[in-house]
């Protein structure tokens, strides 16, 4: 097996958006990017091709609002594990339930490898549900100090520099690929790729699967349910599509998004960002 396919961590950037008038940046799951965008900017770069059946991207963020507000940026939860990189926070975060937000302010950085949904299993071995509010050092995964990987990543600004020490962390407890993981990615793939879907049952009768077999599948390796991902997507697709435009039809994005009556869509909505539809367009106006 190669160790280093692809040695230059700069020829593979995916994704750079620095402002507001950046394009959008779909499936991210930022809440209302055209409005927060330009107080701080994203890259992700692809992972190299060894590593690749684990880890989906990188992904680095940095601001510099010294002399100005500071400001919360939130985000959707996703299927996803993330190990992340910041000042004595260093920790491995299973999926979240709601939304999350993070507090910038001054200047600074955060480095972050997301992995596919199931990539992280094969390294520990034991339910990602576990995770849940429950993150993991990386002393405990990798063997690596935590507080010896900041002092590195923040010594410079150098993205490749800081893809390929990481990716030796990951290399050095690279796991035997699990098929399992491709299946986890397949269903995932068709739930975003499917925003009508709205029952467990679809899935089980497109992957000729069990709702058991299914529901032991997410939890072991996902983390959460397969019916938590189809309301998350189906959120986040919703979000998008309000960030979008500056009028909204609720009656019909809820039609579109397979729901049967639009007060399901609102409490869902609010379930995942605290807010209903209405307030949430309000509150991007306010700002």
């Amino acid at each position: 097996m190669s160790t280093n396919p692809n040695p230059n961590p700069s020829t593979r950037l995916e994704t750079k958006a620095t402002s507001a008038s950046s394009p959008p940046l779909p499936s991210l799951g930022i809440i209302n990017f055209q409005q927060g965008g330009h107080k701080f900017q994203l890259c992700r770069y692809a992972p190299a091709e060894d590593v690749a059946f684990f880890v989906r991207h990188y992904w680095v963020v940095r601001w510099d609002l010294v002399g100005k507000e500071p400001y919360t940026q939130h985000v959707i939860p996703n299927p996803c594990v993330n190990l992340v990189v910041e000042p004595d926070r260093t920790a491995i975060f299973g999926p979240g339930k709601e939304k999350y937000g993070h507090h910038l302010e001054g200047q600074g950085s955060v480095f972050g490898v997301k992995f596919k949904p199931g990539g992280f299993y094969p390294f520990v071995q034991e339910n990602i549900s576990s995770m849940l509010d429950n993150p993991l050092s990386i002393r405990d995964v990798f063997d690596t100090d935590p507080r010896s990987l900041e002092a590195q990543v923040f010594s410079h600004s150098d993205d490749g520099r800081n893809i390929r020490l990481v990716e030796s962390m990951i290399r050095s407890k690279l796991p035997t690929q699990d098929e399992q993981v491709l299946v986890v990615n397949q269903i995932v793939d068709y739930i975003y790729g499917q925003p009508d879907i709205t029952k467990v049952d679809a899935i089980c009768e497109h992957f000729q699967m069990n709702i058991r077999t299914l529901q032991r599948l997410f939890d072991q390796y996902v983390g959460v349910s397969p019916k938590w991902v189809i309301k998350i997507a189906r959120i986040q697709n919703a979000a998008e599509t309000t960030d979008g435009n500056d009028t909204h039809n609720w009656a019909k994005l809820s039609m579109d998004l397979g729901y049967h009556d639009q007060s399901h869509f609102i409490k869902d909505f609010k379930s995942v960002l605290g807010q209903t539809p209405e307030e949430y367009v309000l509150g991007k106006r306010a700002k």
